[in-house]
């Protein structure tokens, strides 16, 4: 039997008690850097993810705001979670390229939310698709965009 997917995994455990927690873990064990931000899943789903991150000491910055890298990283987070709920089997994905607009201070926790506008067609031929995310505090003021490049392309058979 195979391992199961990503996506399949967060399906298994998303509704059991603690089980975004572990999801969310399970995650940062696989990219351990991802646990910098200590982050928990919320939400995923083709073309969506939402991922929370507590403002602790570990992401301040030197006016102790949650600082703009760990920001990116959360970012991060949401664009792969969104990218494996997204992609199918046939085809692989690889981050290309990352823009990032710091739009305000982020003094609070923070919430990244990547959303396709629409999903895209899974053909034959290699191609970028761009992952909007915004970062949201707690107040829900915008304090961070980006919009990370994916170069998606089918898989080689075995």
């Amino acid at each position: 039997m195979g391992t199961p997917s990503t996506y399949g995994l967060w399906r298994k455990l998303a509704a059991k008690p603690g089980g975004k927690q572990l999801f969310s873990a399970a995650m940062c064990l696989r990219v351990p850097y991802f646990g910098t931000v200590l982050p928990t899943i919320r939400e995923i789903r083709p073309g969506h993810c939402s991922v929370t991150a507590p403002k602790w000491w570990g992401v301040h910055n030197h006016i102790r705001t949650f600082h703009a890298i760990a920001a990116c990283n959360l970012a991060e987070i949401a664009m792969g979670m969104l990218a494996e709920a997204t992609v199918p089997a046939t085809h692989r994905w690889l981050p290309k390229g990352m823009e990032v607009s710091y739009v305000a201070k982020a003094g609070t926790g923070l919430r990244a939310i990547a959303e396709l506008p629409e999903l895209p067609e899974f053909g034959p031929e290699g191609f970028d698709l761009p992952v909007p995310v915004r970062i949201v505090d707690s107040r829900g003021t915008e304090v961070v965009t980006a919009t990370i490049t994916v170069w998606v392309t089918p898989r080689k058979a075995a």
